[in-house]
């Protein structure tokens, strides 16, 4: 009897292996179904060649719609790019803005945070794994039904037990679960490589532009010189009685009001240093800038090609990789039409005795599976599955959309420079024109064959001219900055995090 009972065990036990044997095939060869559209970059309008930078030749975009590694170049801006600017007190300040900058921390921890994600979505390949021990003393009624008359109604109840849960990823619903929110990690790392590059940029551009006020307020605080000069000779003349009381009058009022005009300049200069200490992450109230006039040799700015500029823009690398997260989601839904398999297990000691608690007679166990598939619910699948699809539209829409602003934004800024260059050098002849009108008006004026209306003129034209060039330096020195963070401020999609 006892070798039956032990042929019956051992039958049972061969049935189960076999079992779980069938069930962890069937789950190995379905592991590899993925349900749902593979992912191909949108495509997107490339042109051969920059119009306004004299026609750079573009290379060939890469193939099947993926990312192609991008490569180090000459004709790129690679590093910390606001060193073009050879300006000592200009990089101390950028140095500050990783250090201290709100804005970039707060979308530091809002990649951090995306990137645990990513662990989020791992974990559900792994089974889930929960022990429960317990211990109780019970004593039963000898007055309940079906009392046995002499059998214990005290004892002790020791269990330790433990159960697993695990829903193989058979249609691929895990895969995509983690493909989307490896792509929404990536979408966020572009985003923060983009604030980055927007900060650094603002700041460069008020630096500049400060530096452009101090210029201004130089050529002012010399014309208020100059003009005093003038005021003095008038003065002297009117004395003299070669002069009259209306040139006195012009030359008093064309002093203080260039004195006004230098005093204006006060309150931009103080607007653009406060914004520059919020970048930098210190108070405004304890920040300060000595005036220094910008006196820089514009640096040469290499743009690269255009195929490139979809590998060096981190707001075009966001908008790719959300595309790819919502193209991931269309898997998803499309998951949600094929049945759930769980496969669960338990098992443990049991016993009334400690002493017998882990002997073999204790222990317990049970092992099972189980598969549901929805058969009606109203048309919901199919409307998520295309609300899916549309959403993975939309997000190819916007990425597209993002390249043609980042095509217009590198035009835009390359003809400026262009514009710029080509309009300072006639602005400068206007300037040497100015100043030699304005020598010869004062030079007549003393000589006693003008009126001092004809200095005053030469004077003002002169002054306009040289306000004129000076911001058309400032103006040189923002465009460029723009170029800058139009290109790409030397970020590639190599710096992408890899999970």
């Amino acid at each position: 009897m006892t070798r039956a009972n032990g042929r019956i065990v051992a039958f049972r036990s061969a049935t189960e292996r076999g079992i779980l044997m069938a069930l962890a095939s069937a789950s190995l060869l379905l592991a590899g179904c993925t349900v749902g559209p593979n992912y191909k970059r949108p495509d997107a309008p490339v042109p051969p060649a920059y119009k306004e930078n004299g026609g750079t030749t573009a290379t060939v975009p890469p193939p099947n719609g993926t990312w192609k590694q991008a490569e180090p170049a000459d004709n790129v801006i690679r590093g910390k790019w606001w060193e073009l600017y050879g300006d000592p007190q200009l990089n101390a300040l950028e140095e500050k803005v990783a250090v201290s900058n709100q804005t970039l921390k707060a979308a530091t921890e809002q990649y951090l945070s995306a990137r645990e994600k990513v662990q989020v979505s791992r974990a559900s390949y792994y089974p889930s794994l929960t022990v429960g021990p317990s211990a109780s003393r019970e004593r039963q009624s000898q007055n309940r039904p079906l009392h046995v008359p002499g059998s214990k109604s005290t004892y002790s109840d020791l269990v330790a037990s433990g159960q697993a849960s695990w829903e193989p990823d058979l249609w691929g619903n895990i895969r995509r679960n983690v493909e989307a929110s490896r792509s929404n990690a990536q979408a966020t790392a572009a985003d923060l490589a983009n604030v980055d590059l927007s900060i650094r940029a603002e700041l460069a551009s008020d630096y500049f532009e400060l530096r452009g006020l101090d210029t201004d307020l130089q050529l002012l605080n010399d014309t208020v010189t100059a003009f005093q000069q003038s005021y003095e000779l008038t003065m002297n003349r009117f004395k003299g009685g070669i002069a009259t009381e209306s040139d006195v009058a012009l030359a008093q009022t064309q002093l203080q009001s260039t004195v006004a005009q230098s005093i204006d300049l006060g309150v931009a200069r103080a607007q653009f240093e406060h914004a520059i200490a919020t970048l930098i992450g210190v108070p405004a109230s304890s920040f300060g800038l000595p005036p220094q006039p910008l006196n820089l040799n514009l640096p040469q700015l290499p743009t690269g090609v255009p195929s490139a500029l979809l590998e060096r823009r981190p707001d075009i690398s966001g908008a790719e990789r959300r595309a790819q997260a919502a193209n991931a989601q269309i898997g998803i839904a499309i998951a949600a039409f094929y049945p759930n398999v769980t496969l669960s297990g338990s098992g443990g000691f049991e016993s009334q005795n400690v002493t017998t608690w882990f002997q073999g007679p204790s222990s317990l166990w049970a092992i099972g599976g189980s598969a549901a598939e929805l058969l009606f619910d109203g048309g919901r699948r199919r409307a998520l599955t295309e609300e899916a699809r549309h959403n993975y539209e939309q997000t190819a829409d916007n990425y597209r959309e993002s390249v043609l602003n980042a095509f217009q934004e590198v035009e835009d800024n390359l003809a400026a420079l262009k514009i710029y260059q080509q309009e300072a050098v006639s602005q400068q002849q206007a300037v040497l024109s100015a100043r030699r009108s304005t020598q010869i008006s004062t030079n007549r004026y003393k000589g006693g064959t003008t009126a001092y209306l004809e200095v005053l003129t030469a004077q003002t034209a002169q002054l306009a001219n040289e306000r004129t060039a000076a911001d058309l330096t400032t103006r040189q020195f923002a465009a460029s900055v723009q170029l800058i963070r139009a290109v790409g401020g030397g970020w590639d999609t190599s710096q992408l995090p890899k999970f």
